[in-house]
């Protein structure tokens, strides 16, 4: 069967096509893989929670098809976050995600990269801060209303004498989570036991705290696998389990089987996951198509209890949660 000339052209025309197709993908392709987005927070890669933030970066740098570096310093040292800042913003990257602990000691260094003209998203910490220096969106959890919901939660169930556990003073969130169980355990009591992040030490300070002030009938922990986990041993090793509830913000595998086992109360998940997912997947949208959403975006509080603790197991087995 011989083709005639039109069917010859319309072959010809659908073959360029295709070529012309094939190298706008090819192009396309080679521009993402030229954007290059930095994140720097400042929690280390091996710890649980911040491990599942950088799973979530990873991913979404792959899906994204650009290059994601993740940056953290090797403890809670602001001094060395801001350096980590400014090395980034001496790269020029097509966008920078960073979390914000304390925007006093950070905000000089973010600003710098803002007047760069590097688009900067904050992501876990910080939210306060954000549009004060700049950043174009947060996405996490506002800890201030969250605390207050996890108190009111408390108040709910019968508690009036509550141990805030803080493995961290001085970080912004974490305070302001304390600060807000106090505020929605509205006529009970809230003491903020400052620790460290050694969960045997955690677990000292606490198992003391509820020996010294028989009256406590809560703990909260701002950090499953460094309070959470020691909490619900400090009350087992006094037998004070009846007595004594425990409920922590964020999730650990150790401490979800707590939940799960009836051991401890509940969690709160912020989903880390989706707090490293959005940030690099709204800055890769933005180097190539100039879009943002218009606000921030929220990932919590939600809560984790007995009956759902199943469901979130077989998620944190993908560290996804």
């Amino acid at each position: 069967m011989r083709l005639q000339f039109r069917d010859l052209a319309l072959v010809g025309a659908l073959l360029g096509a295709t070529a012309l197709g094939a190298t706008a993908l090819g192009s396309t392709a080679a521009m993402a893989k030229d954007i290059n987005i930095i994140a720097v927070t400042h929690g280390q890669a091996s710890d649980p929670f911040w491990s599942i933030v950088k799973n979530g970066i990873t991913q979404a740098g792959k899906d994204q098809g650009v290059h994601v570096e993740y940056r953290a310093p090797e403890t809670f040292d602001m001094v060395a976050m801001g350096q980590l800042i400014d090395a980034a913003t001496n790269q020029q990257p097509d966008g920078l995600v960073i979390s914000d602990p304390d925007p006093d000691a950070l905000g000089p260094a973010i600003k710098k990269a803002v007047a760069a003209g590097i688009p900067v998203i904050s992501m876990n910490s910080g939210i306060g801060a954000a549009s004060k220096l700049g950043i174009l969106l947060h996405v996490g959890q506002d800890e201030l209303p969250a605390g207050r919901i996890v108190g009111a939660r408390m108040k709910d169930m019968g508690l009036k004498n509550v141990l805030c556990v803080n493995q961290e003073v001085g970080n912004a969130a974490l305070d302001q989570r304390c600060q807000g169980v106090k505020e929605g355990l509205a006529g009970g009591k809230v003491t903020v036991l400052p620790t460290s992040a050694d969960p045997t030490e955690t677990q000292s300070k606490i198992r003391a705290a509820l020996s010294s002030d028989p009256s406590i009938d809560g703990v909260i922990g701002l950090s499953a696998p460094l309070v959470g986990e020691p909490a619900v041993a400090a009350v087992e090793a006094l037998g004070a389990q009846s007595k004594v509830k425990v409920g922590s913000f964020d999730l650990s595998s150790a401490f979800l089987k707590d939940v799960a086992d009836g051991k401890a109360a509940f969690a709160v998940d912020q989903q880390p996951y989706l707090q490293g997912y959005l940030p690099v997947t709204f800055l890769a949208q933005h180097a190539k198509n100039g879009t943002m959403p218009a606000g921030n975006v929220a990932t919590g509080p939600s809560f984790v209890t007995k009956d759902n603790a199943g469901q979130v197991i077989d998620m944190s087995a993908k560290g996804i949660r």
